[in-house]
């Protein structure tokens, strides 16, 4: 990206940007990485990362562990899909960090949002429910009270 004075070449900087998003919403479950993602866009990984959190608000990372959470929790409110299938099917390669980041998102595990998930958005439309149970960015999930009485 290039001078900030330049409204033309700032608008053809956001529309590179807004490529890498829409690119990142398409090919969540494929093996993407930033730098991938920077190659695409023609420019480093570290440019593209303090633009893409300038412009969005977060990483290219953290988008992309966003969609891949929010595709995980419609397949898991199914119910038809183990945790574990679930965490490969959205692109992930580790359990444990899928397991992480999904509890940092949507505030329960993904096993606990599997067994209650589907009564969240039973009778729901599909639409509502996308909104409903969309996940949480930024850890902002509040803790879930475990302690049964």
């Amino acid at each position: 990206m290039t001078s900030r004075s330049d409204p033309t070449q700032q608008l053809r900087d956001l529309a590179r940007l807004r490529r890498v998003r829409d690119r990142i919403d398409r090919e969540y479950a494929q093996p993407l990485d930033v730098e991938a993602l920077a190659r695409g866009a023609h420019m480093s990984a570290g440019h593209l990362s303090r633009e893409f959190r300038r412009a969005y608000g977060e990483s290219p990372y953290s988008y992309l562990m966003t969609r891949r959470i929010e595709r995980a929790m419609a397949l898991l409110r199914r119910g038809d899909l183990s945790v574990t299938e679930v965490c490969f099917a959205v692109g992930c390669s580790s359990l444990g960090t899928f397991s992480t980041r999904f509890s940092e998102l949507v505030g329960v595990s993904p096993s606990v949002y599997r067994q209650q998930g589907a009564r969240v958005t039973a009778g729901m439309p599909p639409c509502l429910a996308k909104q409903v149970a969309r996940p949480i960015r930024n850890r902002e999930a509040q803790p879930v009270d475990t302690h049964l009485a």
